[in-house]
This record gives C-alpha cells, sequence and structure tokens, in this order.
C-alpha cells in the first residue's frame, strides 16, 4: 500500500486570463472533487502509462539542466514500474484544476526539498508557483502554476500582480444565506490548450488588449474585492458589468448553447456567468443573490454549489 495524501480540486474564482495581463486572481479550493497517488490494478493501467509520460517529461528537462526542482527520478521509476497511479474524482477538461492535482501529488511525493505547506513564506509561494507552472506545462502547453499550487496549499490564493501573491482569508459563509456560488455543467469537456491558442491569436490585436488593461482589469478586480470584504451589492453590480464583457469579448470560449442561457441571466439579474477556467466547456461558474431563483431559471441544468454568499 502507499500511504498518500489527499489534493483537492480547485476554482478560480476571478482572473481567468486577466492574469496573464497582471490583472488580479483569487483561486480557491473545491474539495468536493480529489486525487491521490496509489498502486492501481490493471484497470489504472491508462493513468499508469500518463504518468509514465509525464515523469520522461519532466526527466528530458532535469538532463537539460532545466528542471527548476530536485526530483528522485529512480524512485518515481521504481513506483510506476510497480503500477502508480492517479486515484481522481476530478473531471478532466471542465476547469477545476485535474492536471493541477496531479503535479502537487507528484511534487508532494518525489521532490527532494520539498517546501512545507505548513510553513510557507511569500518567496517559496513564488518559487512553488514556477516549479509548478513548468511541471503543469506538460499538460496545457503553458501554465501560471496556479492551479497545482492551490491543489498543494489547499487554500486560497489572491494574485496581486505575476509577482505578488498570497494566501488569503475568505468571508464566512452564512448558513442561511440566499445567494451563492456555483458550477453550471455544460456536460462536455474542454481543452484548455485551443482555447489558450485563441487567447494569444486575440492578444495580437490592440483593442482586445486595451479591453483587458482597462475593463476588463477594472470590473475583475474589483470582484475581488468587494468578494474578500464580504461585501455584495458591488459584487453583484461589477459580475453583471465583467459577465457582459466576457459575453461579448470571450465568445469562441463559451459554449454555443450557453450563449442564450448566459444573456439571459444577465437581462434578468437572476445570475451572472463566467468562465471557469480556460472556457470551451467543462463548467461554468454562476454567481446569484438568490439560489432558489438561479435554480428555477436553470432548471433544466446541472447546479454545484460551491460557496453561500
Amino acid at each position: 500500500m502507499i500511504k498518500e495524501s489527499m489534493f483537492y480540486s480547485k476554482i478560480l474564482l476571478f482572473g481567468e486570463y486577466g492574469i496573464i495581463q497582471d490583472a488580479m486572481g483569487l483561486s480557491i479550493p473545491y474539495n468536493f472533487y480529489q486525487g491521490k497517488l496509489h498502486f492501481g490494478t490493471e484497470e489504472d493501467a491508462h493513468s499508469n502509462a500518463e504518468i509514465v509520460k509525464f515523469k520522461n517529461y519532466l526527466k528530458s528537462l532535469h538532463e537539460k539542466g532545466e528542471l527548476f526542482c530536485e526530483i528522485d527520478f529512480d524512485l518515481f521509476e521504481e513506483d510506476l514500474n510497480k503500477g502508480l497511479a492517479f486515484d481522481s474524482s476530478i473531471p478532466q477538461g471542465f476547469g477545476v484544476g485535474s492536471s493541477g492535482a496531479l503535479v502537487a501529488a507528484v511534487y508532494h511525493k518525489y521532490s527532494v526539498n520539498t517546501i512545507d505547506p505548513e510553513s510557507i513564506d511569500k518567496d517559496d509561494l513564488m518559487n512553488l508557483k514556477s516549479i509548478f507552472g513548468q511541471m503543469e506545462s506538460y499538460f496545457h502547453g503553458k501554465s501560471s502554476g496556479l492551479d497545482p499550487l492551490i491543489c498543494y496549499l489547499n487554500l486560497p490564493v489572491i494574485i496581486n500582480s505575476k509577482e505578488d501573491l498570497n494566501t488569503v482569508g475568505l468571508p464566512e459563509q452564512q448558513e442561511q444565506a440566499k445567494g451563492a456560488i456555483f458550477l453550471l455543467n455544460t456536460q462536455s469537456p474542454g481543452e484548455t490548450q485551443p482555447m489558450v491558442q485563441i487567447f494569444l491569436e486575440k492578444m495580437k490585436e490592440q483593442g482586445f488588449r486595451n479591453m483587458l488593461k482597462t475593463e476588463f482589469k477594472k470590473y475583475n478586480d474589483a470582484c475581488i474585492k468587494s468578494f474578500l470584504k464580504g461585501d455584495f451589492n458591488p459584487l453583484f453590480s461589477n459580475l453583471k458589468q465583467l459577465s457582459t464583457l466576457l459575453l461579448k469579448n470571450f465568445s469562441p470560449m463559451i459554449p454555443e448553447s450557453f450563449k442564450e442561457v448566459w444573456k439571459q441571466g444577465i437581462e434578468s439579474g437572476d445570475y451572472y456567468l463566467k468562465l471557469c477556467g480556460s472556457g470551451g466547456g467543462g463548467y461554468i461558474l454562476g454567481f446569484t443573490q438568490d439560489l432558489e431563483k438561479a435554480q428555477a431559471r436553470l432548471k433544466d441544468y446541472q447546479l454545484e454549489l460551491v460557496y453561500k454568499i
């Protein structure tokens, strides 16, 4: 048996794509889904084969002297030969950190000078973020390292800028609260890499870059500040603006069959939708001041409660 730590999924509440352009970001653990390394059965052969490829990627970086952390490859390979696999309930391609949890688990188990999540300072956070960014780039082509960081720490993290992040406390959930943050299931996975590619193409347009630096940053950062203060009236007025902006400017990242639902939320004010991760499928993130109303409006869809506000 392998005695292993559990790594939970995560949700980037605010900052998708914007953090690439130095907007703020806020990411929280989502303990509904989790994954852990284990020695699998024959059914886990696919997971084992995928981790072998990941290990080979890390080893090639190590052999070129480019790997940001030291990995015990002897132990890693020994365990892979014994059938090491990742036992995970985190749905892949849904924007809740399936690859992030695997990266965190591999780092935790096989890195030599592991940074302890219990006694972490700001420098450690930045160091870990760059280690995880390099490791997770195997899965997405480009990674900020934020997802594995949240999965590893199991704490909310605020991104003030590329060079400034910190753990942060969230407003207390009120059991009797009517408002909520929820996930809306599109029933089909999205792929990060093509979505990031579309975004990078859009970044070549000056108008799009300006929109990100001004309007997107303004509403996104205002949402984070009011949410952390527990000040929900300005949160929802900024969410309306942010949701409208995303519908207009990030249309390729919103599945076609959800554009009308997205629009109805803005027009009715019963809920506001935004991207959860890179988009293109998976989950969409929803915010409402009245969960019952939102549930009635979205009765044909699958909703998962994330946080009461």
